[in-house]
C-alpha cells in the first residue's frame, strides 16, 4: 500500500492533510497510510502508539461538536532515537509523497539535525535508486514549495551531497496554501472526548468546521486524490495564500500581541473586545490593497467569514500559542504588507499597530522576565538589554 510521510507530525496535520487522505480513500477506494516523524520530542508517538495511532477527531461547526475516530497513521517515528530510521523512510520506494508541518522556523539553518538536514540526507540515499517523489510543505511561507526546495538545496551543499540532479529530475516541490483553524489539545478536551465517547483517547484534536487546500499542479509521483475531497489544485498558488497570510494569519497575530497585552487569553475573547474588533477590521482592510485584483474583488465577504470563524468560542484557540515565533511569523504576515503599501504611497496605521503590539509583548516579556517562545529569543532580549527601541526590534526581524 503507498505511505505518505509527514515531517513533524502534530495537531494540524492530524486535522487538516490526514483527514484529507482518510476521506479521499473512503471515497476512491485508495489505501493510502500516514507514516510520521517527530523530529525533537516523543511526546506525540508516546499517546498515540498505546492506541495503535488512532485519535479522536472533534468537528466544533454550527454550534455542535462531532466525534470521529481517525485510523490512517500506522506508525511514528522519532528522529533523536532513531537517525538512521527516519533517513530509510524518507528514501522508501513505497512513499511516493512526503509532506511537512515544521512551521516557519524549519526552514532556517540551524544545528544539526536540522528539519532540512534529515531531509537532505534521506533525500541522498533516496536518489541512489532515483524514485520520483513529491514533497509537500504545508506550512504558512509565501511561495513554501519553492522556499523548501530552495532551503533543501542550501543544505545538501553545505553538507557535501550531490542531489542536484536528482532534485532536477525526480523530485518536485508544489506550493501550497493550507487553512484551518486548529487549537492546541488540553485535559479538557481530553475530558469531553471521554464524557462524549467513552474512550479515553490521550491525544484528541479539536478543529473548526471550515477547511481548506489548495495545490499547485506540479507532483513528480501519485499523490492521495484530495481534489475528489474538496482539495482545489490550480496553476498558481500564490493569490490564495496572499490572502490567507495577509488577512488570517496577520489577523491572528495582531490579535495575539494585542489581546495578551490587554488581558484576554482566547481568540474569542479578543475579537469580541469592540476596540480590537475594530482595528483587526482596519489591519484587513488595509492588507487587501494588497492583493491580486481577482482576490481583492471577494476579500471583503472573505474577512467576514474570518471575524465569524474567530468569534467560535468551541475552539478555544489560546492567544498565547499563535503568539509563538512572532520573528519568523511578521515578516510574511505583516511586514509585507506594510512594505507594499509604502511602495505605492499608502498609509498603514493599522499595520504600524500590530507591530508595535508585537514589540510591546516583547519588551513585556523581557520586564518581568517572562520566557519569550521565538528562535530569536537569545537577540531580542538582547537588544532591550542594550535599551533597544521598537524599531531595534523590528529592524533586527525585517
Amino acid at each position: 500500500m503507498p505511505t505518505l510521510l509527514h515531517l513533524g507530525l502534530g495537531n494540524f496535520h492530524r486535522a487538516h492533510q490526514a483527514i484529507y487522505t482518510v476521506k479521499a480513500n473512503a471515497l476512491t477506494g485508495s489505501n493510502w497510510r500516514i507514516r510520521g516523524v517527530s523530529l525533537r520530542r516523543p511526546a506525540m508517538r508516546d499517546a498515540l502508539r498505546p492506541q495503535e495511532y488512532d485519535y479522536t477527531l472533534v468537528e466544533r461547526a454550527g454550534g455542535r461538536s462531532t466525534y470521529r475516530r481517525i485510523s490512517v497513521i500506522d506508525d511514528i517515528l522519532v528522529e533523536p532515537e532513531d537517525p538512521a530510521a527516519v533517513r530509510s523512510a524518507i528514501a522508501d520506494r513505497d512513499t511516493p509523497v512526503i509532506t511537512l508541518t515544521i512551521t516557519e522556523k524549519g526552514y532556517l539553518p540551524g544545528s544539526a539535525p536540522s528539519s532540512m538536514s534529515v531531509l537532505a540526507e534521506g533525500l541522498a540515499l533516496r536518489a541512489d535508486h532515483g524514485t520520483p517523489v513529491t514533497l509537500i510543505s504545508c506550512d504558512n511561507l509565501t511561495g513554501n514549495g519553492r522556499a523548501l526546495e530552495t532551503a533543501l538545496r542550501a543544505e545538501a551543499r553545505a553538507l557535501g551531497l550531490d542531489i542536484g540532479g536528482y532534485l532536477d529530475e525526480a523530485v518536485a516541490c508544489p506550493d501550497t496554501m493550507v487553512d484551518r483553524i486548529v487549537p492546541a489539545t488540553t485535559d479538557a478536551l481530553r475530558e469531553e472526548v471521554l464524557r462524549e465517547t467513552g474512550w479515553a483517547d490521550a491525544s484528541p484534536v479539536a478543529a473548526e468546521g471550515f477547511s481548506e487546500w489548495v495545490l499547485e499542479d506540479r507532483f513528480a509521483s501519485d499523490i492521495p486524490d484530495w481534489a475528489a475531497v474538496g482539495a482545489v489544485i490550480v496553476p498558481s498558488v500564490t493569490p490564495y495564500e496572499l490572502r490567507k497570510l495577509r488577512l488570517l494569519n496577520g489577523s491572528h497575530s495582531a490579535l495575539a500581541y494585542a489581546g495578551l497585552l490587554k488581558g484576554h487569553s482566547h481568540v474569542h475573547e479578543a475579537i469580541a473586545d469592540p476596540d480590537l474588533r475594530q482595528k483587526i477590521s482596519g489591519l484587513m482592510s488595509e492588507a487587501i490593497a494588497t492583493l491580486p485584483p481577482e482576490m481583492a474583488a471577494h476579500a471583503p465577504a472573505y474577512c467576514e467569514a474570518l471575524l465569524e470563524r474567530f468569534s467560535n468560542p468551541a475552539l478555544a484557540h489560546r492567544l498565547d500559542q499563535i503568539a509563538q515565533d512572532g520573528s519568523q511569523k511578521l515578516p510574511i504576515r505583516l511586514i509585507a504588507t506594510l512594505r507594499e503599501r509604502q511602495v505605492i504611497g499608502l498609509a498603514s496605521p493599522h499595520v504600524e499597530w500590530a507591530l508595535s503590539a508585537w514589540c510591546a509583548y516583547v519588551a513585556r516579556c523581557h520586564a518581568d522576565g517572562q520566557k519569550l517562545h521565538d528562535p530569536m529569543a537569545a537577540d531580542l532580549m538582547s537588544v532591550l538589554d542594550e535599551g533597544g527601541s521598537a524599531q531595534d526590534l523590528l529592524d533586527l526581524i525585517g
